[in-house]
């Protein structure tokens, strides 16, 4: 499970620090643990399954939103503030959907190790530079490390937006989640699990078959059986703290 759930950490200094920090958390090692042990005892099936719907869903996601009321562009690491090809079609993506459908506002997601400029305020920087005018309704989340720790601050940020701390869950804010294909499985676990009412969109025009594509669908897999047989083990047993930690 992403860490940091409901704790006040100071911002990692880097991504090393910060996955090596969620693996030193009890928490996420026990769901780990039960996570792993289910995908022996099935003999693979249950990551097999994990990795079939991670597929689909980067195979089959649209590339434009339906509805696009709020967009949440998801950015990636960018080491010496240079994005690369996977964060740069996030972006044209999103300068494309406001191109064609402005929604009402985008937030844009990510922080960055101390010292470094935040993915968040290179994607404000790069959808300027691509056209958006200076009065385009962006707001900036530059304190969150992972997906988990977006979306957690994204809702917060609505819910400020709103005057109200329980708007995004009660009244079903719809959000379009925009990142890459094999990403978006994971940003739909979370926003599932946060309340969010929402739509993917995918960063590239299409599915590719490419060995990297490939390897990375089968690294998102792994990540969202973890997280998912997680859960479902804690709400199992009844485990408040874990289940804390991904709502």
């Amino acid at each position: 499970m992403d860490a940091g759930a409901h704790r006040c950490f100071p911002m990692p200094r880097n991504r090393l620090q910060h996955r090596l920090r969620m693996l030193n958390d009890r928490d996420a090692l026990h769901s780990l643990g039960v996570a792993a042990a289910a995908c022996v005892l099935s003999l693979g099936l249950v990551y097999v399954g994990y990795f079939v719907h991670v597929l689909r869903i980067a195979r089959n996601a649209p590339c434009a939103p339906e509805r696009g009321e709020c967009v949440l562009l998801f950015g990636k690491h960018a080491p010496a503030g240079r994005p690369d090809a996977d964060f740069e079609a996030r972006l044209a993506r999103a300068a494309t959907v406001w191109a064609t459908r402005p929604p009402q506002r985008m937030l844009l997601l990510g922080g960055g190790p101390a010292g470094t400029r935040t993915e968040a305020a290179l994607a404000r920087d790069a959808l300027l530079a691509r056209g958006l005018g200076a009065d385009a309704p962006l707001l900036v989340e530059d304190q969150s490390r992972d997906t988990l720790q977006n979306l957690r601050n994204a809702r917060a940020l609505l819910a400020a937006a709103a005057g109200d701390a329980a708007a995004p869950v009660r009244a079903g804010v719809h959000v379009t989640l925009l990142s890459s294909r094999y990403h978006l499985a994971r940003c739909a676990l979370f926003a599932r699990q946060l309340g969010f009412d929402w739509e993917l969109c995918a960063a590239e025009s299409r599915w590719s078959w490419h060995p990297l594509a490939l390897w990375r669908v089968a690294g998102e897999a792994a990540y969202v059986c973890w997280v998912d047989v997680g859960t479902r083990w804690a709400r199992l047993i009844g485990h408040r703290r874990m289940l804390a930690r991904i709502s």
